[in-house]
Order: structure tokens, then C-alpha cells, then sequence
């Protein structure tokens, strides 16, 4: 008998002709996850196994893969002979404390002649009969005993684990995550990757208005991120010429407007540069003043190339709940303003006129601007290892 983990596809399971493609996705990404345990992975259009000598470690790691509905410690047994089945199954329980359970068989091996049901009528008859003071409870059971018997062994696992769901990070394509340091834009990379979508980030950083706490704030921000994408190539950009120049020429309810299409200009080009089909960020609608339809008509309307916006009918209270279970929260509320706090005026517009933008934005060589911040600007490698002060440097 072998202990292993036992991987569930869920979704994967509806790709059909492209199922290889996700599996053997997965299969690389879980391996890049268990860097540093040794581990094998076999797997089939059914299931995926993970060989290991530290089962504890590794269910740890592949608990931040995307791509896995569901995983269990399994325990493999190289037949379909009932006794040896029914033995293994009652030395394992030996060790569980339960007065209820479940028998649920998988009779993948047709051969067999009982039915999955008789199959599971005959182990729990077996149960009760060698285990004292238990009984059946097909509803609510404190135990579910899980038997699947496959062509050339039989699976043997108690209580699932859930996992991330969605698609294997890579598997549709890269996008780049507008990070501001807040609590959305993490969130919103978070499920992004959740379909599959591998991401870098840009950062938009404007010294001496925003500080190097700022900064280290978002790398730390990119750092989680990195823990469910492997790395993360954070673009910051020095924003501080244009925004500067922007609060002195342009009148001020319609700063964050301008401010914003030069941020999604800078952005559409280094994706075209890094081959990103999306921008990604965590604009929930009428969260700001930004954020009102209008204003992100008006705004969005400088880029040819789709914005996606995983929170847009988020609740604040939602989002929050999120950035709690992906450990993000905790940084993102650091009291270090970013871009997009500085300069915000008292009454910003919410309803923007698009003609009237482009009107002031003649008022500055942005152009110009643009291109001096993209060809200055820093990239750094973020990588998930927690005993790096940040990664390396592009």
C-alpha cells in the first residue's frame, strides 16, 4: 500500500479535447510548487497523483495551485481483491474517531460483478461488523469512506480538502495587473489567476510625493501574488514628472481622470511589450469618483486593448473578505499613500466629458512623458521565497 495525494480536476474535467494541455499544465505547476520536496506526479484523464515522502509539506503547497477542486491522502492498493481492500480499510479507520460513516464506491473496473452500491452495502457491512458502537448515516455521516476501484488498483481516501478551483495559472494567456498598493488591485490579480491567466504587475510610484515604504508595501503585495504565479514581473514606473505636470496645467476635478489615462496609456504599451493580451484592475463600480461608469467610459477609451475588471460588482465587504483569505489584507491597509491618494482633489468629477479631456490633455506633452517613464523604468523579478528582501532585478 502507497500513501499519496490524490488531485480532483473539477472544472478541468470539461475541457475534452484540450484536457492534456490543463493537465499537463497542472502537473508543471504543482512540481514548480513543490520545489525543494522530492516528488513524482503520474496522472490520467481521471486523476492526478502526487508521490511523496512529506505528504504534510506538500498538501501545504498545493493548496495555492490553482486548477485543483479537490485533493485527499490516499492510500493505493495494487488490486480489486475485496479482502485485501476491506482489511486495509478497517486498519486505517482504527485511527479515526467517528460513530457515523459513509461507504461511497467508484467501479471504474467494470469487470467487477457487483455494482458500486452492492460494493458499498458489502465494506459497510464488513465496517459495523468489525468496528463496535458505529452506525450507517447515509446523509450526514462524521466519516465518508471513499473506494474507488480502478482497472489495476483500488483508491482508498476519507476527508477531501478543498482546493482553489479555476485553471492552472498559464494556461490562457498573460495580463498585466495594475498593482496600487491597495486593498482591490491584489484581490483582483488573485482571481485572475484563478482563470488561468498568468500576470505581471505595474506599479506607479511618484517620489518624494510617495515614499520608498510605498513601494516596499506593493513589492510585499507582489511577493503573496507570487506564491500562486511562481513570480511576478513588477514594471514600477516613476510617475511623479506627469503627475506633477498634470496638477499644475490641468484643472483639478478632472485630475484623477487625466492621471488615470496616462496610467492606462503606460500600461497598454508595456503590455504590448511583454506580450499581455489584458490590463487587469480592481475598479469596482461607483466605489470612487473614478469608477463611475461615465469615468470609466472616459478612461478607458485611450486604450484599444481589453480592460478586465474581476470586482466590478464586488461589495467592498466582499473584497475585504477575499484579501483576508489570500493574506493580502494585512499589507494593503499599511498607511502609506500611493498615486493615487495624493493628489486627490476635494470634488473630482464623476460624470467627465470626453472631448473635454482631450482638450486638457493638450495642455501637456504627455506624449513625451510617457515615453521618458517607459524608458526608464524599473522591473523587478518577484519571486515567492520568503527570505528574499525582494527579487531580482530585470
Amino acid at each position: 500500500m502507497e500513501k499519496v495525494i490524490l488531485i480532483k480536476y473539477g472544472e478541468l474535467s470539461t475541457k475534452k479535447d484540450n484536457i492534456n494541455f490543463f493537465l499537463n499544465k497542472l502537473k508543471v505547476n504543482i512540481l514548480e510548487s513543490l520545489k525543494g520536496i522530492e516528488a513524482r506526479i503520474d496522472y490520467d484523464l481521471g486523476r492526478m497523483f502526487i508521490h511523496t515522502n512529506d505528504i504534510d509539506k506538500a498538501i501545504e503547497r498545493v493548496k495555492k495551485v490553482f486548477g485543483i477542486h479537490e485533493f485527499n491522502i490516499c492510500y493505493i492498493i495494487e488490486s480489486n481483491d475485496f479482502e485485501e481492500i476491506s482489511s486495509t480499510a478497517l486498519s486505517l479507520l482504527k485511527d479515526k474517531e467517528f460513530k457515523t460513516f459513509k461507504v461511497e464506491s467508484r467501479r471504474a473496473n467494470k469487470k467487477l460483478p457487483e455494482t458500486s452500491i452492492e460494493l458499498s452495502r458489502k465494506m459497510g457491512g464488513v465496517i459495523l461488523k468489525n468496528i463496535p458502537d458505529i452506525k450507517v448515516d447515509v446523509h450526514n455521516p462524521d466519516i465518508l469512506i471513499n473506494i474507488e476501484y480502478r482497472l489495476n488498483n483500488t483508491l482508498i481516501y476519507f476527508d477531501k480538502i478543498a482546493g482553489l478551483g479555476g485553471y492552472p495559472v498559464g494556461t490562457l494567456g498573460k495580463g498585466l495587473l495594475m498593482l496600487s498598493g491597495g486593498i482591490d488591485s491584489p484581490v483582483a490579480g488573485y482571481l485572475t489567476m484563478k482563470r488561468g491567466v498568468k500576470i505581471e504587475a505595474i506599479y506607479f510610484e511618484s517620489p518624494p510625493h510617495t515614499s520608498i515604504e510605498a513601494k516596499n508595501k506593493v513589492i510585499s503585495l507582489a511577493r503573496i501574488l507570487a506564491s500562486y504565479n511562481h513570480e511576478i514581473n513588477l514594471h514600477i514606473i516613476n510617475f511623479t514628472e506627469i503627475q506633477e505636470s498634470i496638477y499644475k496645467n490641468i484643472p483639478h476635478d478632472y485630475l484623477i481622470t487625466i492621471m488615470r489615462r496616462m496610467m492606462y496609456r503606460i500600461s497598454a504599451i508595456i503590455s504590448h511589450n511583454r506580450n499581455c493580451k489584458i490590463l487587469i484592475n480592481g475598479e469596482s463600480i461607483g466605489q470612487v469618483a473614478s469608477q463611475t461608469l461615465t469615468s470609466m467610459n472616459a478612461i478607458n477609451e485611450v486604450v484599444s486593448m481589453p480592460v478586465i475588471r474581476p470586482l466590478a460588482c464586488f461589495d467592498k465587504l466582499d473584497i475585504i473578505d477575499i484579501a483576508k483569505k489570500i493574506d493580502t489584507y494585512d499589507t494593503s491597509i499599511l498607511p502609506f499613500e500611493d498615486c493615487c491618494t495624493i493628489f486627490v482633489p476635494k470634488h473630482p468629477v464623476i460624470n467627465p466629458d470626453k472631448k473635454r479631456c482631450e482638450e486638457y490633455e493638450k495642455l501637456i506633452p504627455y506624449e513625451d512623458l510617457i515615453y521618458g517613464c517607459i524608458k526608464n523604468h524599473e522591473v523587478l523579478k518577484i519571486t515567492k521565497e520568503e527570505n528574499k528582501e525582494y527579487g531580482d532585478l530585470l
